[in-house]
């Protein structure tokens, strides 16, 4: 059986979000170690988001989108805002997490207050992107 990866690609950038939010819930209601085992496991779910990602698009190149007018417009605007944010992203996680590990919680607080809502935006549209390009894309490649 074959594995469709952008799907794949999809359901972490999903996950990640749901983690992100269950972090964020935890942590506002003073559960710190609920906390750190939901955002651990965002970073694990977008560790294997990048991971799938690189692979596809090394083995099978990229997917176009074939609208035109608008819907092309809405759809670059969102993708090259995903994308964007998503490089400036890695590095603001990576330091939000070695915050966290030296125990700098005043710095990881405010790093964190920045990061989290780019990190949730990037795996929301990272979906978005997904179901733009893979199920409203005109002659789309899924069957």
């Amino acid at each position: 059986m074959s594995v469709h990866l952008p799907a794949v690609n999809a359901a972490l950038n999903g996950s990640a979000a749901v983690l992100l939010l269950a972090g964020l819930v935890a942590i506002k209601s003073g559960r710190r170690e609920a906390h750190k085992r939901f955002m651990f496991a965002a970073l694990a779910a977008s560790t294997a988001f990048l991971a799938c990602y690189l692979y596809y698009h090394a083995t099978h190149g990229s997917t176009k989108f074939n609208a035109t007018g608008v819907a092309r417009t809405l759809y670059l605007a969102l993708l090259v805002s995903h994308t964007l944010l998503a490089v400036v992203n890695l590095p603001m996680v990576l330091r939000t997490f070695w915050l966290a590990h030296k125990e700098r919680w005043v710095e990881h607080r405010k790093a964190a207050k920045w990061t989290f809502p780019v990190w949730l935006y990037v795996s929301v549209t990272g979906v978005a992107v997904y179901v733009v390009l893979y199920h409203f894309n005109p002659q789309s490649p899924l069957p």
